[in-house]
């Protein structure tokens, strides 16, 4: 009762923090909605990234990860700080510039209106196929083992999920549909500083059980009695073999953190490019750490539980029950709680603004008003929410692996809309037939590579790593729109127009934190290696 208790408290804390930090923003307008009328400073950006990042599918899946193949997984977290550099110091410039609400936004201006469909439509469908379902079945997951809802309210287990998935699904569409960014932003801030303290509970007491309640005990036996799991040079038949690193790995990380909507939106509702750096760059410090919260307590596990758990993915889990005092559990569950609302409402939110902005106001009605734009984009999330809350309980039946699996789908979208954005701003002359073609091309390819061909051409167990998979596509529809505009150019070079949206002065700091902050990561391998 308790825990109960005190989850409902803290819940209850972040929506009325976060009702008082907005009930003043203009929500009429796409600005006031989608960007929460571009006043976001960097601390909030830096909080909502780390929470919309956060969610219980990465605490839950990558500590998994760790407790089958130790600390090479972190490779997703801390290549993740040098992606996020790159944004700060090159993409973030020249969006804050354009004035842009959405990354489709800047394809139409690049390249022509079919570019930004087929753009949304893609960032659409995956948020509607794998990450909103994805999201409320973990998360409904998580809080039924925490609070144990079958006998609570004395149903099956499969009713429970139910349940537990609508609940999550309803509250998060609240902040994200009716609260609009801001709503999200300021209730991620609130969350993050939660998640970072609970889930560093969550080693700091593992080592204390380790070590006979001494810290340095508990590290000096994890590390002396398990170094395997302390290289992060991953072999060739690992989830992550160290070679992707250079190829997949980076294009992924930068795609996630420089194009996907649902990331850098928080970055372009900066109050100017200074703020939106300084979140960025903050949050790429912080995500250097972010093993201690998704990595190191899977290998916590492994040495606790002598590796006899059948499943990895019930690691965390179980740690956090083996291991947390009864009296912080409700804190922690509420943390984790806002951590599953962050994912989703997230998605959700990214998705009506693609909606609202590059469909509905493009396609349907192009005479709409910003408040009938708005509206659209609000009916759109509600429908949206209330099919994703209907698909993820079948999501019982995913293969195992869940964290790797979900990277693999995504490639089907992410390196085709990173391939276009990358050569929209690097060249001039490409037309849009070429970004057109690629885009198209570069999906189909590459699910005929992973979903059809694999098993055939290379075998269950010996095939071309997806992240290599993505690397050679990136390539090949590069030239692919090099040589198109070799034959045939666009009629006028492309220049982005600024529109004074915000001020772009760079923050003066950025280049030497940003250098900073990539030399960490190399240093982090170099000792792990």
């Amino acid at each position: 009762m308790l825990s109960l208790i005190s989850f409902l408290g803290f819940t209850a804390l972040v929506a009325i923090i976060s009702y008082f930090a907005t009930r003043k923003t203009d929500e009429s307008t796409s600005d006031g909605y989608f960007l929460g009328g571009r006043s976001l400073t960097g601390l909030v950006i830096a909080g909502s990234l780390l929470l919309t990042n956060l969610s219980t599918e990465q605490i839950v899946g990558l500590n998994g990860s760790a407790y089958k193949e130790g600390i090479l997984v972190m490779a997703w977290e801390t290549l993740a700080a040098i992606a996020m550099v790159v944004t700060a110091l090159f993409l973030l410039p020249r969006y804050l510039s354009g004035g842009i609400a959405t990354i489709p936004t800047f394809l139409e201006r690049r390249y022509n209106k079919t570019t930004k469909a087929i753009t949304s439509g893609l960032f659409l469908s995956g948020y509607v196929v794998v990450l909103l379902p994805i999201v409320l079945y973990s998360g409904a997951l998580a809080i039924n083992a925490m609070f144990n809802v079958p006998e609570m309210l004395g149903v099956s287990k499969n009713a429970a999920l139910w349940f537990s998935v609508f609940a999550i699904g309803i509250i998060g569409s609240i902040y994200a549909i009716f609260g609009g960014l801001k709503a999200v932003a300021v209730s991620d801030t609130i969350n993050a500083v939660g998640l970072l303290i609970g889930g560093l509970l969550i080693p700091y007491f593992g080592l204390k059980a380790i070590g006979d309640n001494s810290i340095s005990q508990g590290i000096h036996t994890l590390l002396h009695n398990n170094p395997e799991k302390f290289n992060a040079i991953g072999p060739a038949d690992s989830s992550i073999p160290f070679s992707t690193i250079f190829t997949g790995m980076m294009l992924v990380q930068l795609f996630y953190w420089g194009t996907n909507q649902a990331i850098i939106q928080r970055a372009l509702g900066a109050k100017n490019l200074k703020e939106g750096q300084k979140g960025l760059l903050l949050a790429a410090f912080i995500k250097i750490l972010g093993p201690l919260i998704v990595v190191i307590p899977g290998i916590i596990a492994f040495h606790l539980f002598q590796g006899n758990l059948a499943n990895p993915d019930e690691a965390y889990p179980k740690l956090v029950t083996e291991v947390l005092p009864a009296s912080l559990v409700g804190f922690f569950a509420a943390v984790l709680f806002g951590a599953i609302l962050s994912s989703f409402n997230s998605a959700l939110n990214s998705s009506v603004t693609l909606f609202g902005v590059d469909i509905y106001k493009e396609f349907i009605n192009k005479k709409a008003t910003e408040k009938e734009t708005v509206k659209a984009g609000k009916n759109f999330g509600i429908l949206l929410a209330f099919l994703s809350m209907f698909v993820a309980p079948f999501i019982a039946n995913a293969p195992d692996g869940l964290f790797g699996y979900l990277q693999e789908v995504n490639g089907c979208y992410s390196i085709p809309i990173l391939t276009i954005i990358v050569v929209g701003y690097l060249s001039k002359r490409v037309p849009a037939v070429a970004a057109n073609i690629a885009i198209v091309l570069g999906a189909v390819l590459y699910m005929i590579s992973q979903f059809i061909l694999k098993p055939y051409l290379f075998g269950e167990n010996n095939y071309l790593h997806y992240l290599h998979v993505m690397a050679i596509l990136f390539v090949m529809n590069i030239l692919i729109m090099l040589a198109i505009a070799k034959f045939k150019p666009r009629n006028t070079a492309y220049s982005q127009e600024f529109t004074n949206e915000v001020d772009i002065t760079p923050w003066k700091h950025a280049k030497l934190i940003g250098s900073l902050i990539t030399l960490i990561v190399i240093a982090v391998y170099i000792y792990f290696s």
